[in-house]
């Protein structure tokens, strides 16, 4: 009799950073009942790949799960991948660190686990042919691939009933296929229709090997899945039917096809990932076309027979070009692998702290954050920061090992975003500004080394594909989709009014952004991005230059352009002390026009806070809270602000020498989780704002200081003294 080999492969993954809470409802939901209903059929072997951070919590919270999946693994019955240890995008990263990543998850799957994995999952499916070297340098024998990376060889659905060769420079390495069909099957359709699949299957090819390999959250954690997979007992009728056709569908692993089928054959993959990653990394407005075009030809036998040898879609490495926030973090995250090669070269580093700064790196390299598709990802800001705060670490580990603490302070200039253009670092022991001269003089990141903290881990609103079914929806979901639940089919909205967040940013919504506004322009004006701006300032190129002193650092940087018409120029000065913790900023207007009114504001966002909560909040400069951080706030005049987060023990001061209004107002974006579609607070925005009626010297000046401290931390005496010192120095 014909017969199949079906190998069943589940990716159980959370990023670092993800809520413990979220930890512990996908355990509950998926992959413990995956597990129980797996334990009762011992002649059905499955594999399993669990990502690194999410091991890390199950051999921290619930040992026994891992106890039980190591007995299963040790008798053989499941089969264990391997993979980057804390999931990241493998083309991203240096060859390095993919093989020290692999390397050394491959040794904590052997301790916690007891079996040395052959093969490895490949985080997102996103393959480039290099890795070849760096899979087979660490000692991988296979992988496995979307069935549509196959495609675009032009190899056809029937060609792809086993596992391939593929090299590079000498180096082989074995390649399974994913079936695209049985990903959707899987659990959506009753096994009754996988059966039908698979029994044509081994008419066709007898001896095939075919995959079902995708995430584990889809057979639990996704919405409804829970009932579908376990109460109303899908699993459970989907294993009876493998056990019930023994005689011709065999369950096996990667492991064993590959110790006994041979390859079907070479094949040199192109650059992709799975297909609905190629769709999402294409910019918005051509998605939507490739959408529609895609839908309008579905039916279509021509388009259908074409498919195979059309390239669609884009290059995953084009997140890092569509998200400026998602290429600010590559880049941060390159230059320290850099950093950590040079320092480990040199043998003269401290090698425990070597230890200590590879890790947090390889930790703040986890993919999910650095590109948006379908989910949240780089739309959710509890996982930015957790990306930043492993990064600091390991910027502050690389300092330990040089030897470099106590007080200190410094200045770099170097393209630290890799856009070809000048930036610059000033750093002391208790923050690193990195400044863009060339894009509005803007701090893009301010990082509070004690919280390791980004503080400029902001996302900008911009449009999505999905918005358009966001504005036209009216709550609910807006299919009539009648089977099983499958959550990209489903448009829900989680609260209301997200139609009124779909504001898009005109400028990065960074720190130190210069504007001068039209008369009578509002806060809602500013906040919905309407055009009430009267200058060249906000995005015009900076020239600069940097001081050193035997206190401290200066970058002076200065344009001149134009202010409601009128030709002006503005100077930015932003001062580093060693041991201090404030950024002390001195804007000098100058050639004003004598008499007429300019309105001046310096936008100043600040993120990585939580904007509702109790214990995260605003505070005027005699300690009144003034609400929450998602809060609006108007106000004629004052002489600063706070805004403190006391769970991360951070108090951010912005205070000004000449009395302000003042605008605050959250930044709120719409992403789809799992449950539907969200709003999500992003950042605080702080707009102090002047009217300016310049004099005979048609000169104006502002200083504002801009301190991070511990929440719980006291100014000093000389510290006060020295920013009472500051406010004296302006010239009114």
């Amino acid at each position: 009799m014909p017969d199949v080999r079906l190998i069943l492969a589940l990716h159980d993954h959370q990023p670092v950073g993800n809520f413990g809470g979220v930890f512990e409802e996908a355990y509950r939901d998926a992959y413990l009942p995956f597990l129980e209903v797996m334990e009762d059929y011992a002649d059905i072997p499955f594999v399993l790949h669990v990502s690194g951070p999410l091991l890390e919590w199950l051999v921290e919270n619930r040992p026994e799960y891992v106890a039980r999946v190591r007995s299963m693994a040790e008798a053989g019955r499941v089969e264990i991948l391997g993979g980057g240890f804390f999931e990241p995008i493998l083309t991203m990263i240096p060859h390095r660190d993919r093989v020290g990543q692999i390397r050394r998850y491959s040794a904590y799957l052997e301790e916690h686990l007891g079996v040395r994995p052959r093969g490895v999952w490949i985080a997102e499916r996103v393959w480039e042919q290099h890795l070849v070297a760096a899979l087979a340098e660490a000692g991988v024998e296979y992988t496995v691939l979307d069935d549509f990376h196959f495609q675009r060889t032009g190899l056809d659905d029937r060609d792809l009933r086993g596992y391939f060769l593929t090299e590079e420079d000498g180096k082989l390495l074995k390649v399974f296929p994913i079936s695209e069909r049985l990903r959707y099957l899987i659990p959506f359709q009753e096994p009754h229709e996988t059966y039908e699949y698979l029994k044509a299957v081994a008419a066709e090819r007898p001896g095939a090997v075919m995959v079902f390999a995708d995430d584990g959250e889809k057979l639990g954690s996704w919405p409804e899945t829970h009932q579908h997979v376990y109460t109303n007992g899908w699993l459970r009728r989907f294993c009876d039917m493998i056990a019930g056709n023994r005689d011709w569908l065999r369950p096996t692993t990667f492991a064993e096809a590959v110790d006994t089928t041979l390859p079907m054959g070479k094949v040199y993959l192109p650059d992709s990932s799975y297909r609905e990653m190629t769709e999402w990394v294409l910019p918005s407005g051509r998605l939507v076309q490739y959408q529609d075009a895609v839908n309008k030809t579905l039916d279509d036998p021509a388009a259908h027979r074409l498919k195979p040898f059309v390239r669609a879609g884009g290059f995953w490495r084009n997140f890092k070009a569509k998200y400026a926030e998602s290429d600010e973090m590559y880049a941060r995250m390159l230059g320290l692998s850099d950093r950590l090669e040079g320092l480990s070269r040199s043998g003269s580093a401290d090698p425990d702290y070597l230890d200590i700064a590879r890790e947090e790196l390889y930790r703040g390299q986890c993919n999910c954050t650095y590109w948006h598709g379908a989910f949240g990802g780089l739309y959710l800001p509890h996982l930015r920061n957790a990306i930043y705060r492993h990064l600091i670490n390991a910027h502050n580990a690389l300092d330990e090992a040089e030897g470099r603490t106590g007080p200190r302070v410094s200045v770099e200039v170097a393209d630290y975003n890799l856009d070809a253009r000048q930036e610059v670092r000033l750093e002391n022991d208790r923050i690193v500004a990195f400044v863009r001269p060339a894009l509005g003089g803007h701090v893009y990141e301010l990082d509070v080394r004690h919280a390791s903290t980004n503080l400029l881990a902001t996302l900008d609103r911009r449009p999505e594909a999905y918005h358009a079914a966001i504005a036209a929806a009216d709550g609910g979901t807006s299919d009539e989709y009648d089977g099983p639940p499958s959550i990209l089919r489903k448009v829900v909205l989680k609260q209301e009014g997200l139609g009124q967040l779909l504001v898009y940013d005109r400028y990065p919504r960074k720190a130190l952004v210069d504007h001068f506004l039209a008369p009578g322009a509002t806060l809602d004006d500013i906040k919905t991005c309407r055009d009430v701006e009267r200058g060249d300032f906000v995005t015009g190129t900076y020239l600069s230059r940097v001081q050193r002193t035997l206190d401290g650092v200066t970058l002076v940087m200065e344009r001149p352009g134009l202010a409601d018409g009128h030709s002006i120029k503005v100077r930015k000065t932003i001062g580093l002390e060693g041991d201090s913790g404030a950024l002390d900023v001195h804007y000098v207007l100058e050639e004003l026009p004598i008499g007429v009114p300019l309105h001046f504001a310096v936008e100043i966002n600040l993120a990585a806070m939580a904007g509702h909560a109790g214990d995260r909040y605003y505070a005027d400069p005699d300690g009144r809270r003034l609400g929450m951080l998602d809060s609006r706030i108007d106000t004629p005049e004052t002489a600063g602000l706070s805004l403190t987060d006391e769970w991360l023990d951070l108090a951010v001061g912005l205070r000004w020498s000449r009395p302000a209004a003042l605008w605050c107002f959250p930044i709120e974006t719409v992403s789809q989780s799992e449950g539907g579609f969200e709003g999500v607070y992003q950042s605080s925005a702080v707009v102090p704002r002047w009217t300016i009626i310049a004099d005979d010297s048609r000169r104006w000046e502002v200083r504002i200081r801009w301190s991070v401290e511990p929440a719980r931390g006291t100014s000093t005496p000389v510290e006060e003294e020295s920013r009472d010192r500051a406010w004296s120095m302006v010239d009114d």
